[in-house]
């Protein structure tokens, strides 16, 4: 692999040739040799390959940062160590239920909230999903004979159904039921952001509102075709079929650079409780100042090597960390070093906590040097 990266500017423009690759065979396999390529969803099919190389791109910047890095590695050392494999089974299973499935966590918050957000969350996946599907050519129906359809999937036959089956129905209408649950989600977003003075305050219009009006306009305009063709013979479908795919052009270009970022990372949070979680006797981390439990070792020590990859020196005089104190102990610690008194955890910081942009937190009762007093010429 390191070869192969010397070959490219970096290692997110590795990564997008390999994804653009894959897209190509992928795309290649499931439309015979390029033979059967929908050349009316083009620009579904622009848009879409724009959106895996912009995905690409900021996974990889993401999965560069020092406690991302961090992170991985810890994950893969954890899965190898066979006394932990039962609990990391547990928690990747319990987290993938409980907060990717069923968002449990946001239900915490309010049952609106939780409905709100799940159906969003569910509606956009499952309304990707189909739309790369179909774009792609990934999967497609044919028919069989006049009482049999098969779904092809990478130009295999697989499930053989009836055309007017409810399964035959579901499918056909997938897209739709995706598409109304987003709606749902939406209404209840737009709705509860309109009437809650408390997140008007926060919100931001760029950050907050776009990603709604955006997935609004997709969801209805992409209705309003089903609407068109089913109850009103195709009354002004080619014009409705233009607006949609402007709409899903626009916000297949905004996902990977806006909020909407956090829907790919987010089943990574399974890595948090499979590394970080506590069990008393087994992988707890003492305070050194009071003695009490106050973390989990892996943390402890993966905080420590994130801030030494940044150049943060938060080291003692005795050699300590300070992230080996609980919080407590180190808002003491603090304290009794800017008033200039002696600490019971040991030797404290002599010089100002040292951070890599060259800013200084001087403590207040220390007298200040003579060349602060000097001028940029060092005249008094």
């Amino acid at each position: 692999m390191k070869g192969l990266e010397r070959s490219f500017y970096s290692k997110a423009s590795m990564y997008s040739f390999i994804v653009l690759m894959v897209l190509f065979f992928l795309l290649w396999m499931s439309t015979g040799q390029f033979t059967k390529v929908k050349w009316a969803s083009s620009g579904y099919m622009i848009a879409s390959i724009i959106f895996f190389i912009g995905m690409t791109i900021r996974l990889t910047a993401w999965g560069l940062r020092p406690a991302t890095q961090q992170m991985i590695k810890r994950s893969f050392q954890n899965m190898k160590t066979k006394k932990r494999q039962k609990r990391n089974t547990k928690a990747i299973v319990t987290t993938l239920v409980d907060n990717i499935i069923l968002q449990k966590y946001i239900f915490k918050r309010g049952i609106y909230r939780g409905v709100q957000h799940w159906l969003i969350a569910w509606g956009c996946i499952g309304s990707l999903a189909i739309t790369f599907a179909l774009t792609f050519n990934w999967m497609s129906f044919k028919m069989v004979d006049p009482s049999t359809f098969a779904v092809v999937v990478f130009g295999f036959e697989t499930l053989k159904m009836h055309p007017e089956s409810i399964f035959a129905e579901m499918s056909y209408n997938a897209l739709n039921i995706t598409s109304s649950m987003l709606l749902v989600g939406l209404v209840m977003a737009i709705t509860r952001r309109l009437k809650n003075n408390d997140l008007k305050v926060t919100e931001r219009a760029e950050f907050d509102l776009l990603p709604l009006y955006l997935m609004l306009a997709m969801t209805v305009s992409g209705l309003v075709l089903t609407v068109s063709y089913k109850f009103l013979s195709g009354w002004m479908h080619p014009q409705m079929a233009l607006i949609h795919q402007i709409t899903v052009v626009v916000f297949l270009l905004y996902f990977p650079f806006g909020k909407l970022f956090h829907l790919p990372i987010r089943p990574l949070a399974t890595a948090v409780p499979m590394n970080y979680q506590e069990e008393v006797g087994v992988d707890t981390k003492n305070c050194i100042g009071c003695d009490e439990l106050y973390s989990n070792d892996d943390q402890i020590t993966d905080v420590q090597a994130i801030l030494g990859q940044q150049n943060f020196d938060f080291e003692m005089q005795d050699g300590h960390k300070l992230s080996d104190y609980c919080p407590a102990c180190r808002r003491k610690i603090r304290v009794m070093n800017h008033l200039n008194m002696p600490s019971p955890f040991g030797k404290t910081m002599e010089e100002p906590v040292q951070t890599n942009n060259g800013i200084h937190i001087p403590g207040f009762g220390r007298e200040r040097n003579e060349t602060f007093y000097e001028d940029v010429k060092g005249e008094k």
